[in-house]
């Protein structure tokens, strides 16, 4: 890829800018992808080729990971509740930096800009106490952009569009892991978790070193996999590690459910069976009341973690470039 500045057309500016929650991927070492859920709340600069996302030092994996390999994807994957309105599936590939001492006035404008995806942010003295970390400690993944690809259809069917260097052929298999390929967690257990979850996504590292987000169904499942659905030709073949996200969510996030997955893809002749290895879930009420409480406390105890673990001396050390034990 290049850093040639991208012109976007109009139906991705419209995504980033109004979209909810969008899938968001990240590689791991051993050539897998994590993909999770986040909501950016239309933080995109058209002028700065930037889109950008908040999480938390409360997931300092995701942080490492990102620093280490800033390679990302985001997918723009859905219109529910948010403010784009077509129906345009839009991935888009960068290198992500992290600024995990964001300035007051970014926060500020942060705290602007999630109001009208998030609804009114809540004060008042127990409230701005609850909520101090949650809201000032955010740390900022900044996505300079260098390919958006856009189909004409949510599920990506239909020919693409890209804008920037062209798609890449499909990447290599991988070889095997050591302990082997097969489900590592019970397989049924997974397919009842998800069948109330409508948003289903996987991710791989594609043939350029950026991971590739697709959006797939599960017409089956057995003791050896999920069956997946996915647009014809858009799986590699062969075998690889991939990332696997369902995740369901309410106007304002509220009562957001996700699962997350790692795992063996195989893709042979077309059919894709999915080998999950590893397995997480969270579910929020479906109360903006509770659930803003739980992420009061739980920034809280994240931060007051991280600073006891060295977890915030080591992401600062791997965002300047020291080599950790420097």
């Amino acid at each position: 890829m290049t850093d040639t500045h991208l012109t976007w057309p109009d139906t991705a500016y419209e995504a980033f800018t109004g979209d909810l929650t969008v899938a968001v991927a990240y590689l791991t070492p051993a050539g897998g992808a994590v993909v999770t859920s986040v909501s950016p709340v239309g933080l995109a600069n058209r002028a700065a080729n930037q889109v950008s996302f908040t999480t938390s030092l409360g997931f300092p994996k995701k942080l490492e990971r990102i620093l280490n390999n800033p390679r990302v994807a985001l997918a723009y994957h859905t219109r529910t509740h948010g403010f784009a309105a077509h129906s345009h599936y839009v991935l888009a590939q960068g290198k992500a930096s992290v600024d995990l001492q964001p300035s007051a006035q970014r926060l500020a404008e942060l705290m602007d800009a999630t109001e009208p995806f998030l609804g009114k942010t809540k004060h008042g003295r127990v409230w701005d106490w609850l909520l101090r970390e949650y809201h000032q400690e955010r740390v900022f993944v900044d996505v300079g952009l260098e390919r958006i690809t856009t189909w004409p259809h949510l599920s990506a069917h239909g020919p693409a569009t890209v804008t920037g260097p062209s798609w890449p052929q499909h990447p290599a298999g991988q070889r095997p892991p050591k302990n082997g390929t097969t489900p590592r967690i019970p397989v049924s257990r997974l397919a009842r978790r998800i069948a109330a979850l409508p948003h289903r996504l996987l991710a791989y590292e594609g043939a350029d070193g950026s991971p590739v987000i697709l959006p797939v169904t599960v017409t089956g499942h057995d003791e050896t996999g999920l069956r997946l659905g996915a647009p014809p030709e858009l799986l590699p073949p062969g075998g690889r590690r991939a990332g696997f996200l369902a995740h369901a969510f309410r106007p304002q996030c509220v009562g957001v459910s996700m699962r997350t997955a790692t795992g063996w893809l195989t893709v042979d002749d077309g059919e894709a069976l999915y080998a999950p290895h590893t397995s997480v879930g969270m579910a929020a009420p479906p109360s903006r009341t509770v659930m803003t409480v739980a992420n009061g406390l739980l920034a809280k105890q994240g931060l007051r973690r991280a600073r006891r673990n060295g977890t915030t001396a080591h992401l600062h050390s791997l965002a300047a470039g020291v080599s950790p034990g420097a």
